[in-house]
């Protein structure tokens, strides 16, 4: 998948996951039931990494195609199209699912 956004910086485009819009006893839910934010998902489009004092970048822990577990408010909401991503920072990201 490409995407036309490219971060900066060590920031990166995740791409969450959609949640489950029908319980475990079978009720679908309506798009206007408050579900709880999904802090899942997959990295899309990652940055070049924090530029360092020494003008080097420091290296992603990250990279495209990472299923990462994140900072449930963290970051930015964006749509393009009708896709929705995030754009947060390295710092935002709790851990890599393996």
């Amino acid at each position: 998948m490409s995407i036309k956004i490219k971060p900066l910086g060590d920031h990166v485009v995740v791409k969450p996951l959609k949640e489950e819009e029908v319980t475990a006893s079978g009720i679908i839910l309506p798009d206007t039931v408050d579900k709880e934010k999904k802090a899942e998902g997959e990295i899309v489009a990652v940055g070049p990494g924090k530029l360092l004092e020494n003008g080097s970048r420091g290296p992603m822990e990250v990279k495209v195609g990472d299923h990462v577990i994140f900072e449930k408010w963290g970051g930015e909401e964006i749509k393009l199209g009708k896709e929705e991503y995030k754009i947060l920072s390295v710092e935002r990201i709790l851990a890599i699912i393996e």
